[in-house]
């Protein structure tokens, strides 16, 4: 067993599901009869939908309403997915087969409903290399708090805090591993506040990453 846990953000970081995802907020709106404020996905992005329901769409504050919306958006996403087909990311599987044989244990830590990840498995057979997951329905904060960071490393194998590494596309995520008094790797895009940025996850090699161990 390896001396360090690799915990990974989903969207955006192991698959590009942020189209499908953006056509299921319109496909939502559409149906509700909803309209959707300009810039609504780059500022809602990491966040849990019953942050951005309330918070930035402000459609409704009421908890029965922003479940029901919530839960047809996802069930929307997985159509849009199941439509057009996913893959992961360039190079994803690739690193994850490296750390699988190094025995690096890998845990999702996502913002969202556990049956999106659960449904890429399924298509694209990406469950083989994590150990588990941990999603929106297993934490109580969203990020940037540090909880679902925190699960995962204890999902990992109990894992403390320094002998993890969080991969995070997001700046909310971003802080929620740094929170977690975990490193953080970005993947793409301008984040502040990283031990490295990567535009593929297969930049980065075992002997890299296990320095900030020594």
């Amino acid at each position: 067993m390896s001396y360090w846990a690799a915990l990974f953000d989903w969207d955006g970081v192991v698959v590009d599901s942020s189209r499908p995802h953006e056509i299921s907020w319109d496909r939502l709106a559409e149906a509700e009869g909803l309209s959707l404020p300009e810039g609504h996905f780059q500022k809602g992005f990491g966040m849990k939908n019953k942050v951005i329901i309330p918070e930035l769409l402000k459609w409704t504050d009421d908890t029965d309403e922003i479940q029901r919306l919530s839960d047809k958006k996802e069930e929307l996403y997985r159509e849009v997915i199941r439509e057009a087909g996913i893959e992961p990311l360039t190079g994803v599987r690739e690193f994850l087969e490296i750390l699988k044989e190094a025995s690096v244990p890998c845990v999702v830590g996502t913002s969202t409903d556990r049956l999106n990840v659960m449904t890429i498995f399924e298509m694209t057979g990406l469950g083989d290399y994590f150990k588990d997951v941990v999603s929106a329905e297993n934490v109580k904060r969203g990020k940037p708090d540090p909880e679902v960071f925190q699960i995962a490393a204890q999902k990992a194998g109990d894992f403390s805090p320094e002998k993890c590494v969080v991969f995070e596309d997001a700046q909310v995520g971003v802080d929620a591993g740094k929170a977690a008094g975990m490193k953080v790797v970005g993947v793409r895009g301008f984040l502040k506040n990283t031990d490295r940025i990567v535009e593929r996850l297969d930049e980065l090699s075992l002997g890299e990453i296990g320095k900030w161990f020594e």
